[in-house]
């Protein structure tokens, strides 16, 4: 039965409850696989053809996210289906400077799943499994097993969205934040949405597009730890700076970031912050961060 919990937690589903710093810290590796459904509330526990369920494995040993994705407005017939790589960090697991890619390839057979390199994807490299994608590619969380909000959200959204923005739009699995529904992910970078209606996650697709984040509703990057994510948000929010390259956070030690936004580099000082809880058994991140203070560095503080 779908847990459906998070509809009584207050502020739920209103923006009345910050989402910043809340993407998922545990994503910088993706592999998407399109599979119409029904869905369980684990993806792992899927009845799926064994190439499929090996590549899931691989995915997992090699710490590479799993996304199911399907096309809003029914089901289609696979195979064939559509197979999505990616990674969204500026930074490889070895240091290496990264440009965020995603690849796509459709594929006739399960079976092609085992020429899939996940240990290239998990290590910031293009397996060269598909083609390169150039454009954006927008999830919205449609995952009623796991929460009915997000069905109940986010099926409406990605109808909406495929309106507008065609293929690129696909509903997906749990992607984390389920009080946030709906819930919008952009790919290749990562970039996670919350609390959105139809107007506000048109204009994070647009700006997007663009190459920049709009900070309503931004819950933050994929697989950077939360107080980072949070300082780029306040540094964002001091400075306008709102090209999705153009802040970095180059330290973080203790709460205290250095963060460099255009030419400019300032220290911010983060602190997480209780928001209460919303009913016994409740396993949501009921947290948020505040900032402390924020200075231009060898300048003066900035409150």
């Amino acid at each position: 039965m779908a847990d459906d919990r998070c509809a009584h937690c207050p502020g739920s589903h209103t923006g009345e409850r910050p989402c910043l710093a809340s993407a998922t810290t545990g994503a910088r590796s993706w592999l998407l696989i399109e599979h119409p459904g029904p869905w369980p509330e684990r993806v792992e526990d899927t009845d799926l053809p064994e190439p499929v369920a090996d590549a899931l494995g691989r995915a997992g040993r090699h710490g590479v996210r799993v996304q199911f994705i399907r096309a809003p407005r029914g089901r289609r017939p696979t195979p064939p289906l559509w197979v999505y790589t990616g990674f969204s960090g500026d930074t490889a697991p070895d240091g290496r400077p990264v440009t965020p890619w995603l690849e796509a390839r459709e594929l006739t057979a399960p079976a092609e799943l085992g020429g899939l390199d996940l240990a290239a994807v998990a290590a910031g490299r293009p397996p060269g499994f598909g083609r390169p994608v150039p454009g954006p590619l927008l999830l919205v969380c449609a995952h009623g097993r796991r929460n009915a909000c997000c069905a109940r959200t986010g099926a409406p959204l990605a109808r909406a969205l495929r309106e507008r923005f065609g293929a690129q739009v696909w509903e997906t699995t749990h992607v984390g934040g389920d009080r946030y529904a709906a819930n919008l992910v952009c790919l290749p970078h990562g970039l996670y949405y919350g609390d959105l209606d139809e107007r506000r996650a048109v204009a994070a697709a647009r700006a997007y597009e663009y190459g920049e984040v709009v900070l309503d509703r931004y819950r933050g990057r994929a697989g950077l730890p939360e107080p980072v994510q949070a300082a780029e948000h306040f540094v964002r929010a001091h400075t306008g700076v709102l090209a999705v390259d153009g802040v970095t956070v180059e330290s973080m030690v203790a709460g205290t970031a250095v963060v460099r936004a255009g030419q400019a580099r300032y220290r911010v000082r983060v602190e997480r912050a209780g928001l209460g809880g919303c009913g016994a058994g409740c396993s949501e991140n009921l947290a948020t961060y505040v900032k402390r203070d924020l200075a231009l560095l060898n300048g003066a503080a900035l409150v």
